[in-house]
């Protein structure tokens, strides 16, 4: 048996690609429900790959991992779009734009540079000097798409155990491992550690290596339904060196909702998404920086979730941990899964399940 920890879109991904080769999968959720945490607390983006370096984990599974969520999801029926995005850059950021080309030909993706009078055509009320489209970029409905995969891997004969928090893992003859829950002992040949925000702790508890998830908040805005016409697609701004993140961005929804966000926050708690949420005003200045006529009227308040970064605020750049434990090889980590994990879910249970594989 192979026992997954966490049924969020890496840990489903992972027992998807197992299953579908015919081995016996078991997946373990705390929660009553899938994919309650990070997996569907975010923008719901399909990134193109452009920002990482070009030989990380998070460039190559992003790539391998958009074709496939496309694909999939146009096999089951999960809404998404492939629409593109707007890179937008102010006056005296043209730089930064040339920059991002760069970066993004290094990486295999093409960037089409567009002037101000190009952008106005396609978003007419945004703001900016100049701009790069990403023909590659979509959105998922990140929901709908936990709940296909969570019925794959069930029609593919894999179990799914809700509310079943792990209470530990203890070694047993022969390298496997025991996870013990509040109601059973399941014996385990491979653990897949895909707890997302409680990777660390996972790993803690069984004994493997040591590192550190480091919780980061990000916060939503989203326009007011009478102000959801200003704007058309996904709009960008260009990212500057000395940040974390890509900035608050805007993101039109199939539905018709246009999110703002997220913000960066570093925090202690792993699950606190509300205590000392950002005013309103807050999201009113990186707003119109995009959107110049958005007044605080036209903003409401919206959601929040939780980043699970590999790296302190001090540094600025992690890649995903995929690998098997270098102290128990019976447990395999995805951890540290944060943009692009969405997109490269599918890559990352591909790139897990050849791991188990060559064992």
């Amino acid at each position: 048996m192979i026992v997954v920890v966490g049924a969020g879109v890496v840990g489903l991904a992972s027992a998807y690609a197992l299953a579908r080769r015919g081995l016996p999968v078991c997946v373990l959720e705390r929660h009553a429900r899938p994919g309650l945490e990070t997996s569907t607390h975010n923008s719901g983006v399909v990134h193109a790959g452009l920002y990482h370096p070009q030989q990380s984990l998070k460039t190559r599974l992003c790539h391998d991992g958009r074709e496939r969520l496309y694909s999939f999801c146009q096999r089951h029926r999960v809404p998404h779009v492939k629409c593109g995005k707007l890179i937008v850059a102010g006056p005296g950021e043209e730089g930064d734009l040339i920059d991002l080309e760069k970066g993004a030909a290094a990486n295999g993706v093409r960037l089409e540079p567009l002037t101000a009078t190009e952008v106005r055509r396609r978003e007419p009320r945004i703001h900016a000097a100049a701009a790069l489209w990403s023909g590659e970029t979509g959105w998922v409905e990140a929901e709908a798409f936990v709940r296909a995969l969570l019925d794959e891997v069930v029609r593919l004969e894999g179990i799914v155990l809700f509310g079943t928090p792990i209470a530990g893992v203890e070694h047993a003859p022969g390298d496997s491992l025991v996870v013990v829950t509040p109601r059973e002992r399941i014996e385990a040949e491979t653990v897949i550690n895909a707890a997302g925000l409680f990777a660390d702790d996972v790993s803690a508890l069984a004994g493997g290596d040591r590192f550190t998830i480091y919780p980061c908040r990000g916060e939503y805005a989203e326009l007011a339904q009478k102000a959801r016409g200003l704007i058309n697609g996904l709009v960008y701004p260009v990212p500057h060196a000395s940040g974390h993140g890509l900035g608050v961005h805007l993101t039109r929804t199939l539905q018709g909702a246009v999110w703002i966000g997220p913000t960066i926050r570093y925090q202690e708690g792993k699950n606190d998404y509300e205590q000392n949420r950002l005013p309103l005003q807050d999201f009113l200045e990186p707003t119109r920086q995009l959107l110049p006529e958005v007044t605080l009227d036209d903003l409401r308040l919206a959601g929040s979730g939780i980043r699970a970064k590999l790296h302190p605020p001090t540094e600025r750049f992690a890649d995903f941990l995929i690998g098997r434990d270098t102290r128990v090889p019976a447990l395999v980590h995805a951890a540290g899964i944060d943009s692009p994990g969405l997109t490269a879910s599918l890559a990352i249970g591909e790139y897990v399940a050849g791991l188990i594989l060559r064992a």
